[in-house]
């Protein structure tokens, strides 16, 4: 494991680690001192003079925000938007885009199921139609069958979920960038459960459009996400709605944009959560994102060795590269209640269903999995702990 965090000072900084085994990283990740300070500060704040002049207080920590994010993904600043989560970040690109009658949608078989709802909904108003691209071997998007369906022509958006909710996979992301690119197809990568736990530079990805969260990798606070836009796709989209944030009326009686990603922002939003969630991603940076992925990976490497000697364990992880996210399934004992026998032992983890990825999940025939998610702060002892209770009956 990478030697360079100081694991004893991040642990001291996240006072929950002290009695509580928390592998529910991707549901959402323990909070550290500075994120949660950073939030009580302004909120204090607005408490004691009003949000409005509170606002005004924090223009250095909000005007940052964006500047965070921009080192966090190597864009620019003005590329990035503060939506109130992650599903509506993606809902506003995806919505932004002017589909028209037969255009083609282009995704995956790990696909989260609230973007390919958006699908259905999208073939049922617009007449799109949604092809999906079959795994390879390993599970993870068959870059050379997406090649093929992309260059038959008439593909619209490649949109693909780059962790899944359902297990460890990391999708091949830039390699689907370069056909995106090389096309000329618009590309949406719903980023959710990657950006905080890996390096993300949307210029090596070259995905159009990201979506993610502050809640689950990156250790901020819930309600709180964020939207990258590339410039170069502007007036190519038309958000879905538009407030005095997104747009002002011109003297003509019209209206006119934002310049950047602010078109994609509301007017009202969670200041204190904004603020949360600039510092969660200093926070991160400053430790290195690369520096998270090595221990992050090698603590669930671990972890999967170590379920896979426990009698009717089955680790479901698919996929060349895997993340933090490990998913597993035992015999005779379901999910849920594993869930709940490993919370006695102040151990949390979640529950995957097959209703959050049907058309992985219910392939596979697995109704439901358990999803346990490391992070930067477990300890090898924690993911030997686990497993002594797991194994346990």
């Amino acid at each position: 494991m990478s030697a360079n965090l100081d694991i004893d000072r991040l642990r001291a900084e996240t006072p929950a680690c002290a009695d509580l085994i928390h592998f529910n990283n991707a549901g959402a990740a323990l909070m550290p001192d500075a994120v949660a300070d950073a939030i009580r500060a302004h909120l204090e704040l607005e408490r004691r003079i009003g949000g409005y002049e509170a606002a005004d207080a924090a223009e250095r920590e909000l005007d940052d925000f964006y500047t965070a994010f921009a080192d966090l993904l190597g864009c620019a600043s003005d590329e990035i938007a503060y939506i109130e989560n992650a599903t509506r970040a993606w809902d506003m690109a995806f919505y932004a885009i002017p589909f028209k009658e037969g255009d083609l949608i282009v995704t995956a078989e790990a696909e989260y199921a609230s973007n390919y709802i958006a699908f259905l909904q999208m073939a049922k108003r617009r007449g799109v139609k949604i092809q999906v691209v079959r795994s390879d071997a390993s599970g993870a998007v068959d870059v050379a069958e997406l090649e093929r369906i992309v260059s038959a022509g008439g593909v619209r958006l490649i949109a693909i979920t780059h962790v899944p909710t359902q297990g460890g996979l990391v999708n091949p992301a830039a390699e689907i960038g370069r056909i995106a690119r090389a096309n000329g197809v618009l590309y949406l990568l719903d980023a959710c459960q990657s950006v905080g736990q890996m390096p993300m530079n949307v210029g090596d990805i070259q995905c159009d459009m990201l979506s993610g969260t502050g809640r689950k990798f990156l250790r901020g606070p819930r309600g709180t996400g964020f939207l990258y836009v590339r410039k170069g796709i502007l007036d190519q989209l038309e958000p879905p709605f538009l407030d005095m944030q997104a747009a002002d009326i011109d003297s003509a009686g019209g209206y006119r944009m934002a310049a950047g990603a602010m078109r994609f922002e509301n007017w009202e939003s969670f200041i204190a959560g904004r603020i949360g969630l600039r510092a969660a991603v200093r926070y991160a940076l400053e430790i290195g994102l690369q520096s998270i992925q090595e221990r992050t990976f090698a603590l669930a490497d671990q972890l999967r060795v170590e379920l896979t000697r426990i009698p009717g364990v089955t680790v479901r992880d698919l996929g060349r590269e895997k993340c933090g996210i490990v998913t597993f399934t035992k015999e005779g004992e379901e999910p849920d209640a594993i869930k709940r026998r490993l919370a006695r032992h102040r151990i949390n983890v979640s529950v995957s269903r097959a209703r959050y990825a049907t058309l992985d999940l219910g392939k596979r025939g697995l109704p439901a999995v358990v999803r346990a998610s490391v992070h930067y702060y477990n300890t090898s002892d924690e993911v030997g702990r686990f497993c002594d209770v797991l194994r346990s009956s």
